[in-house]
């Protein structure tokens, strides 16, 4: 099974080096070469559902290409696994790769209609791709947009519960695995994974009983080294402890957020120290007021979301997290990018 991941993972580089050194204007020739004829891409809010390697170069690579030009792949994180997703034999929907980290270049034009610095700009990114033979089928892409606004003065929401910085790689340097991985160490890390789930699961449970939504922080260390690090999107933050991460971060969602269900995951799998997952959409939840920063809302929104984690022995030490809050904030009425356009005199009400 590591022959197969790691022919998936070289699929996905190849790809990567193919799309980062193709020429302007023909990325669509580039991506059609790497993907199946029905290629199904999925990315955040704008850019939603795509389908086909035209599409998908038209509307999402080419702009970015032409934006943050020449953009440099910096990766953190690069695993590969079987997708676990409604199968117990671990074969799911397929072998999935996933790579995580910035996409660094000059932001010398608009991009979204946010304007250009004309300095490097960070764009924060995990990518996910579901590999049939030797070409890619499905692709989930997640930007943290709201981040690019921050770095050209264009943040769009009150002030955040974490820390705002360019996101930390894992401290131990070992993410971007090239080379195969111990099968057992990808199951000891989805089984904390789960252990995880599982606590919080049961947190939720008394919250439901009791109508208090604190966990104690004893609950978290059983999971969680005391000196997780939680990097969250532009908007929420990172946080740093236990402790920390409890009044920056889980109290805010679970006290300001109402009515959650959880929606499942398209893919979700692991690699040595490394665990992963996206949904579209993961859950769906309202607003009780008080998250970001903004008022109650009647309207039930969903999120899509991608956790990446690292295991350091027996617990987990870090969480790399991705939520499509634009188009969490859409779905209730704040359209985001076009308050934007609107306060740059680039659209009229």
């Amino acid at each position: 099974m590591t022959t197969d991941l790691q022919h998936a993972k070289q699929v996905v580089l190849d790809y990567y080096a193919a799309i980062d050194n193709a020429p302007a204007g023909q990325l669509a020739s580039v991506v059609a070469d790497h993907t199946t004829d029905d290629y199904s891409w999925r990315g955040v809010h704008p850019f939603g559902e795509r389908h086909g390697a035209a599409e998908v170069a038209e509307v999402v690579l080419e702009p970015l290409r032409a934006a943050f030009s020449p953009i440099q792949r910096r990766p953190d994180v690069f695993l590969a696994g079987h997708n676990t997703v409604d199968d117990d034999t671990g074969d799911g929907r397929g072998v999935w790769v996933c790579q995580m980290g910035h996409l660094l270049g000059l932001f010398d034009q608009p991009w979204l209609d946010i304007p250009p610095t004309g300095q490097m700009c960070f764009l924060r990114f995990a990518e996910f791709h579901r590999v049939s033979g030797d070409v890619i089928a499905e692709s989930a892409l997640f930007l943290d947009v709201i981040s690019v606004m921050a770095q050209a003065g264009q943040y769009p929401l009150p002030p955040q519960t974490g820390a705002s910085r360019m996101h930390l790689g894992p401290l131990t340097h070992d993410g971007v695995m090239i080379d195969g991985q111990d099968p057992e160490r990808a199951a000891r890390t989805m089984a904390i994974v789960d252990k995880m789930i599982d606590d919080l699961s049961r947190a939720n449970e008394v919250a439901n009983t009791t109508g208090d939504d604190r966990v104690p922080p004893e609950a978290l260390a059983e999971s969680w080294h005391e000196d997780m690090i939680w990097s969250g999107p532009e908007g929420i933050g990172a946080t740093y402890t236990i402790r920390r991460y409890q009044h920056q971060h889980q109290y805010p969602f679970r006290f300001n957020l109402t009515d959650k269900h959880f929606n499942g995951h398209v893919a979700r799998f692991a690699e040595g120290n490394y665990a992963c997952f996206f949904g579209w959409p993961n859950l769906s939840n309202r607003a009780s007021g008080g998250f970001l920063g903004l008022p109650a809302g009647a309207t039930s929104a969903d999120m899509r979301v991608v956790d990446v984690y690292r295991r350091d022995g027996d617990k987990l030490a870090e969480n790399w997290v991705f939520i499509d809050l634009l188009y969490w904030l859409d779905q209730q009425g704040l359209d985001v990018l076009a308050r934007m356009r609107q306060l740059l005199n680039k659209e009229s009400f």
